[in-house]
């Protein structure tokens, strides 16, 4: 099968094109983050609270790092969401905003205060396993 791609750069003999590199994280991952988002109405927080339960295969900081990565693509992109054209989504979810999504549309993308208590659960969490 092929790699997902948005075939938004020319494929040539060195590159090809591949979402998940370009996004920086799976199309799995994405949905998980969407899901908790959308529907759980997850913030960091509580995203890093759910999926180091989820996902116990990665460390706290691993998951932490994931998920600040998730946050701050999303704050520095949120706006684009508000002047997507109206379309059918074949998800539970929609990352349709217009109709349905009231929540703020800029973010701080550096999320001082949620980044900084992510740290310390994650440092409360590596202290506590030494």
């Amino acid at each position: 099968a092929a790699p997902p791609t948005a075939e938004l750069e020319p494929i040539t003999d060195e590159y090809i094109q591949r979402d998940e590199e370009d996004m920086g994280m799976t199309y799995e991952e994405l949905t998980v983050y969407g899901r908790l988002r959308k529907i759980g109405k997850c913030g960091p927080v509580s995203m890093l609270k759910t999926l180091l339960i989820e996902w116990p295969q990665l460390t706290a900081r691993q998951v932490s790092d994931k998920v600040k990565f998730f946050f701050k693509m999303y704050s520095i992109n949120r706006h684009k969401m508000t002047v997507l054209t109206p379309s059918v989504h074949m998800e539970s979810y929609s990352p349709e905003d217009n109709r349905h999504d009231l929540r703020q549309i800029f973010y701080n993308v550096k999320w001082p205060w949620q980044f900084r208590k992510m740290d310390e659960i994650v440092d409360q969490l590596e202290s506590k396993n030494k």
